[in-house]
């Protein structure tokens, strides 16, 4: 989450609301959906960057299907610890806004720079060029390209 928000963090404008987020989140930790989306759009994997044949049968913490798609129920504890951290802002107007601050920059940079962190921020970075959407047009994106991800009853495993 710290390196997602981080990413997206720009000078005038942070991470634009909670499912935007969520669904980064599910392609990051579902590194071969993330690839089916790619091989659609024909964008290559950077060297090294590419999920391992592990990674393809595996995820890092499964998700549940929920309302929009994919969503995981720890979202509002991870957030209010990284902001009670002072790793992040919060602002929600009309809807959620997620900023990196100057210490969360610089745990996010250390964290990248660590042997178990380098390729996620790796695909991060991959996720900022090539899927800087609205949180709407990538729910619609996975709902369209992904159905099996979301072609399942609420609240369960994905």
């Amino acid at each position: 989450m710290l390196l997602l928000i981080d990413r997206f963090t720009g000078a005038r404008k942070g991470l634009d609301g909670l499912t935007k987020l969520a669904k980064l989140d599910f392609l990051l930790r579902y590194p071969a959906m993330l690839d089916r989306l790619m091989v659609g759009d024909g964008i290559s994997w950077p060297p090294g960057v590419q999920p391992t044949s592990a990674e393809r049968l595996a995820v890092e913490s499964r998700m549940t299907r929920y309302k929009y798609g994919p969503w995981d129920q720890r979202y509002y504890g991870i957030l209010g610890s990284l902001v009670a951290r002072d790793l992040i802002t919060y602002r929600a107007p009309d809807r959620a806004e997620f900023r990196i601050t100057a210490s969360g920059a610089v745990a996010a940079a250390m964290l990248a720079e660590t042997d178990e962190w380098a390729v996620v921020a790796k695909r991060v970075n991959l996720l900022k060029k090539h899927f800087n959407k609205s949180g709407s047009s990538l729910k619609t994106l996975i709902y369209d390209r992904l159905p099996d991800a979301v072609d399942r009853p609420w609240r369960t495993e994905i």
